[in-house]
């Protein structure tokens, strides 16, 4: 399959700041849903699940952004820049890490199988014609956002938050790892 290697070897995450409406939606968004969960979920377990925040529901989060940021200890610059990211944004998909009981699979498998959606649904998006990013950040690992805004239960945690859209800049390769360096063989 030389294009679809061609795309992997190609591929490029936007930054989130470069994307804009619009965001597919209805069946263009759900076949993006699809193909990105097409990731190891270990006998169908699906570990994870997906929260779509768009327009309204962006706005609501970014001011709870502001509202925690202080308290939280964190600059106005920092704050202003996080919660415009979420404002921005065309649409934001919520990938929230869900374990599961299971004497066969153990939780750090379940942890990666929600990291490969993430990463299932930018590669989606992008092979799509989206631009798309994954990101997380300080809101994320705030459980009085996690909870308040999204909803979050005790045993549930964000695994990355992928925002999609249409790009608006091209975005620059950037270095990429040595090979030599960091490949062994056994």
């Amino acid at each position: 399959m030389p294009d679809a290697f061609a795309f992997l070897a190609a591929r490029r995450s936007h930054p989130a700041r470069t994307l804009a409406a619009p965001a597919p939606e209805g069946a263009a968004l759900d076949a993006i849903l699809a193909a990105g969960m097409r990731v190891p979920d270990h006998g169908k377990l699906e570990p994870w699940r997906l929260i779509l925040c768009a327009g309204p529901a962006l706005a609501r989060l970014a001011a709870l952004i502001r509202d925690r940021g202080p308290a939280l200890g964190r600059d106005e610059a920092d704050i202003a820049k996080v919660a415009a990211t979420w404002e921005g944004s065309p649409l934001a998909v919520v990938v929230v890490a869900s374990p599961k009981a299971s004497a066969k699979i153990p939780e750090i498998e379940q942890t990666l199988s929600a990291g490969a959606l993430c990463l299932g649904l930018v590669n989606a998006a992008e092979a799509a014609g989206w631009g798309a990013n994954w990101l997380t950040g300080w809101p994320v690992y705030d459980r009085g956002f996690t909870e308040a805004g999204l909803g979050l239960g005790p045993q549930e945690w964000v695994a990355g938050v992928v925002h999609i859209g249409t790009v608006t800049a091209e975005t620059p390769d950037r270095p990429r790892p040595d090979l030599a360096r960091i490949v062994s063989r056994a």
